[in-house]
């Protein structure tokens, strides 16, 4: 079934503090991306985080398919899948370990895990690097070492927060039609990026300020 992300006026803050988001509504449909754009602590990271149930918001929702996130596991069982921008990698395991681990974790068997993590690195030219520790891959290869374990979890809903960062110009374009080949099989996307290149091939941005939504603008 395709699978619809909404968030509806979602307002977030961290424990007693001022709301770090205040009333951001989106809604991803299957198929499209979104790219969340905005200046360095405008709340990209904390949408995400919240898209990805991680965080509560203290008012409004984020649902899929009408299901209200109650927390990461739901999301999980949901498929929705994050690639944080910190990489979330174990650093005393190769990357292939890093990969497999999330999909056996995931239900699949340990022969399908080994497939799928092996086709997933490839399509990321990290082949020659499976068998290293992540500690000893450069910040870039750990950057696609994540987008990798991202998309060999195949997820209805992804979110890739700052995924491109690391990334020279040629993985950046890599990168980038990877996840539009994920849309384009039927998953909702989400990119949180401050590059403006990235931005412009997704469908539609939500840009943020200070935490508010300034504009969405469609582009498709």
């Amino acid at each position: 079934m395709a699978t619809t992300l909404r968030v509806d006026r979602a307002t977030v803050a961290y424990g007693g503090d001022r709301p770090v988001l205040w009333e951001v509504s989106a809604t991803v449909e299957p198929g499209r991306i979104l790219a969340v754009t905005g200046a360095s602590g405008a709340g990209k990271t904390t949408l995400l985080s919240t898209m990805a149930g991680l965080l509560a918001p203290v008012a409004g929702t984020v649902a899929v398919n009408g299901a209200v996130l109650r927390d990461r596991d739901h999301a999980v069982a949901l498929k929705v899948v994050l690639v944080p921008q910190d990489n979330g990698l174990a650093p005393i395991l190769t990357a292939e370990e890093n990969l497999q681990v999330a999909l056996i974790a995931n239900g699949l068997a340990p022969t399908d895990a080994r497939r799928v993590t092996a086709e997933a690195l490839e399509r990321l030219g990290l082949s020659g690097q499976a068998e290293q520790l992540v500690e000893e891959l450069s910040g870039g290869q750990q950057q696609r070492t994540a987008i990798a374990r991202g998309l060999a979890l195949g997820g209805d809903v992804l979110l890739a927060d700052e995924v491109t960062s690391e990334l020279d110009a040629a993985s950046r374009q890599k990168t980038l039609e990877l996840l539009r080949a994920e849309a384009d099989r039927g998953a909702a996307v989400v990119l949180a990026t401050h590059d403006p290149d990235a931005a412009a091939v997704c469908d539609a941005e939500l840009r943020l300020v200070d935490g508010c939504t300034e504009t969405t603008s469609p582009r498709r």
